[in-house]
């Protein structure tokens, strides 16, 4: 009976022996079917999410009526409309330096001085050798006049001696004498004229000694102090740059080879300025010129290893800048507007640039732009007078292919011409993102 009971009272699990409940099978079992329910739900979010509207929405554009104006953009810099370097012929210490940098001058205001010693001195000496060359002349011509007498006496004696009297000797040594005396007054003069010409040489330069503005303008730029010597020998030494006048300028472009046909005189212009962004200043296009300004060889790898070069041609425009806010040098960005189409359809380009990838344009088919290195020949074929294809967004969300002749482009509109296409009509140009 003991081992009976003591049998009964034996826990029959371990659980049971440590005192534990059981767990249901359903906990048990847990490892396994929770990680496959997240699974389960993961996938149904997905499905949710991914699983919506298949319908494409379109990036439309309304076709509009306008004037199409086309520019040229060009950058150049400011300049003078005449600027006059003025330089020293003479040498000589510089003795005084009358005017500096921003500063208003006259027509034939002194502005400089060089020192004149050397020069003064040579001028005294020119001075004392035509005053000798003058007594020179005096005494030529007073023994020319004594020769011309003792030659008239003599002849009177010999007519007078019927012949005998003086000898023919004689008479010929006086007209010798007389024909000698005419040559040594013919030479002084013309070592007066030698001394004279010198006189005037060294007073011309001496009148350069002093340097004068040339033309009425403003200083704008000094190159010579005082006590600094002056050396002219072969080339003339700046000493200053006088600009005219500043209210009147000119700006020069340089003008790309693609773009110079469409440039010519008398277009108008506007410009800007780093020193007041946002403002636009009027010009006039003066003249293009014929010949190339400058050749620019290429220095990327590829453009240079083809020989590739960019020609560019110089434009002078006419600048007013009666205010002077404008100074010369300042780097200038003109936009030259060559022309103008008048009333047209516009299209954007970027809907000519839209194709199909469906092939089905009529239901509603996935759409794309064509961009990209595989549609340089589309790229290409857009120009004025090429035939192209717009689609164009109907009421019931589909799209219809309209034919068009493309005309002029300012790079962002396309003038075009088309029998169905109207002002106001949505042409497509891109396919809106789905959002996920």
């Amino acid at each position: 009976m003991s081992d009976i009971t003591d049998s009964a009272a034996q826990p029959e699990t371990v659980d049971e022996f440590l005192g534990d409940k059981p767990r249901p099978r359903w906990r048990r079992w847990m490892k396994f079917w929770l990680p496959a329910l997240i699974i389960v739900l993961l996938i149904l979010a997905i499905s949710t999410c991914t699983g919506g509207d298949d319908e494409v929405t379109y990036i439309t554009e309304e076709t509009s009526e306008g004037s199409l104006d086309l520019t040229v953009t060009a950058t150049g810099n400011l300049r003078p409309t005449n600027q006059v370097t003025v330089g020293a012929e003479v040498n000589g210490p510089v003795e005084q330096v009358l005017v500096d940098v921003n500063d208003q001058v006259t027509r034939g205001q002194v502005i400089a001085v060089i020192n004149t010693e050397i020069i003064d001195q040579q001028i005294a000496q020119s001075r004392a050798n035509l005053n000798a060359a003058r007594a020179s002349l005096l005494q030529a011509q007073a023994t020319l006049d004594v020769d011309i007498a003792q030659l008239d006496r003599l002849k009177a004696v010999r007519e007078l001696s019927g012949g005998r009297v003086p000898s023919q000797i004689e008479l010929e040594q006086a007209e010798a004498a007389v024909a000698r005396d005419r040559a040594a007054v013919a030479s002084a003069r013309a070592n007066i004229e030698a001394a004279q010409a010198t006189l005037r040489a060294n007073s011309t330069t001496r009148s350069r000694a002093v340097i004068r503005a040339p033309v009425t303008g403003v200083v704008l730029a000094r190159q010579i102090e005082p006590g600094q010597t002056v050396v002219a020998s072969f080339n003339t030494v700046t000493l200053f740059v006088i600009a005219e006048d500043l209210a009147a300028m000119q700006l020069r472009v340089s003008i790309d080879e693609a773009d110079v046909g469409q440039v010519e005189a008398g277009q108008e212009a506007t410009f800007s300025v780093d020193a007041y962004p946002g403002r636009r200043f009027p010009a006039q296009v003066q003249r293009v010129d014929l010949a190339s300004g400058n050749t620019v060889e290429s220095q990327t790898g590829a453009a240079a290893a083809a020989g590739g070069s960019v020609v560019s041609y110089e434009a002078r425009l006419i600048v007013q800048n009666a205010e002077g806010l404008l100074r010369p040098g300042m780097t200038a960005t003109a936009t030259i507007a060559t022309a103008s189409t008048g009333t047209v359809l516009l299209v954007p380009n970027a809907a000519l640039r839209f194709r199909s990838t469906s092939g089905d344009e009529d239901e509603g088919g996935m759409l794309s732009v064509s961009v990209g290195l595989e549609d340089q020949e589309q790229e290409a074929g857009i120009g004025v007078g090429s035939r192209q294809q717009v689609q164009v967004l109907q009421a019931d969300g589909t799209l219809r292919a309209v034919n068009v002749v493309t005309g002029q482009s300012d790079g962002r509109m396309t003038a075009v011409q088309s029998d169905d296409l109207e002002a106001g009509m949505e042409v497509v140009t891109g396919v809106q993102a789905q959002g996920g």
